[in-house]
């Protein structure tokens, strides 16, 4: 186990890592402000897959991004921690 990720477990005693956090204000936020929130999202991921079809032919889309996370699964896992401590942000900015 890595050091630094002592604290990224789920049941740790600041409460949780940031997908659980995520989950937990998803799960318990005004469903109007989860589900604009989770619609940015796709909204996000559409473009993102939408630009990159730009650059690379659709059917080579799976291939480079299954590289992309065995090559560089660490790099991916921590951009993801920003992506879910960015989003509960905005919920919890639209909830006030």
């Amino acid at each position: 186990m890595d050091m630094y990720n002592i604290f990224e477990d789920e049941d740790d005693i600041f409460m949780g890592s940031p997908k659980s956090k995520f989950l937990d204000i998803i799960y318990n936020a005004n469903r109007n402000l989860a589900e604009a929130e989770l619609e940015q999202i796709m909204r996000r991921l559409a473009a993102t897959e939408l630009l990159l079809g730009e650059f690379i032919h659709e059917d080579e889309i799976d291939k480079k991004v299954s590289q992309m996370l065995l090559s560089e699964g660490a790099r991916v896992d921590e951009y993801v921690k920003n992506i879910y401590i960015e989003h509960v942000g905005n919920v919890l900015s639209a909830n006030e």
